[in-house]
């Protein structure tokens, strides 16, 4: 078996989508996964499968989503491995002008075109800051997530694929969980 983290974009916001927790934990559990625990209200569920494929993991959940809530919704499935990496990678954490509040990371359905990302000027989006490693881009957002231009939308539209996205501090509950979730496989 094999951890993984769905994030699942979309749902509980602004009275859209909505997906009471326990009955999308009843649907992981539903497709024969096991260990399933979510972690608040906007659909970050772990999991454990030995499927390996987290495209695969990915269409399923998003179809079963469709057919059981009827909406349509993206999700991507990352490892607890890519977790922690993307973690590590964080550029801002040790910038200690810079509030942990205020960093997100968005992760992408798959690396982006780097000409895309060239496309994009940072300093237009000032004081709002973004930086790529592979697929996650860390936003620094010091007027806060609600006030920038650098959203979920704004980098699926630039670079023309999926993107979720999640805060610091809920990216490092959701691996410390991943974690101890892995030690029981």
């Amino acid at each position: 078996m094999k951890t993984y983290i769905s994030l699942v974009r979309g749902i509980n916001v602004g009275g859209h989508n909505q997906i009471k927790m326990e009955a999308l934990r009843q649907l992981y559990a539903g497709l024969g996964y096991a260990g399933v625990q979510s972690y608040i209200q906007s659909g970050n569920v772990i999991f454990n499968t030995p499927e390996t494929d987290t495209h695969t993991l990915e269409t399923t959940i998003s179809e079963k989503i469709y057919e059981t809530f009827g909406f349509k919704v993206s999700v991507l499935v990352i490892t607890t491995d890519e977790l922690a990496d993307a973690l590590k990678n964080n550029p801002y954490p040790t910038d200690s002008l810079k509030d942990p509040a205020r960093i997100y990371l968005t992760f992408l359905s798959k690396v982006p075109d780097s000409s895309l990302l060239d496309a994009i000027p940072p300093t237009f989006y000032a004081p709002d800051e973004f930086s790529l490693y592979d697929k996650v881009i860390y936003n620094y957002c010091p007027n806060g997530y609600g006030k920038t231009k650098l959203t979920n939308t704004f980098f699926e539209k630039k670079l023309n694929l999926s993107a979720t996205n999640r805060n610091l501090k809920t990216m490092t509950e959701l691996l410390a969980l991943a974690q101890k979730a892995q030690v029981g496989f």
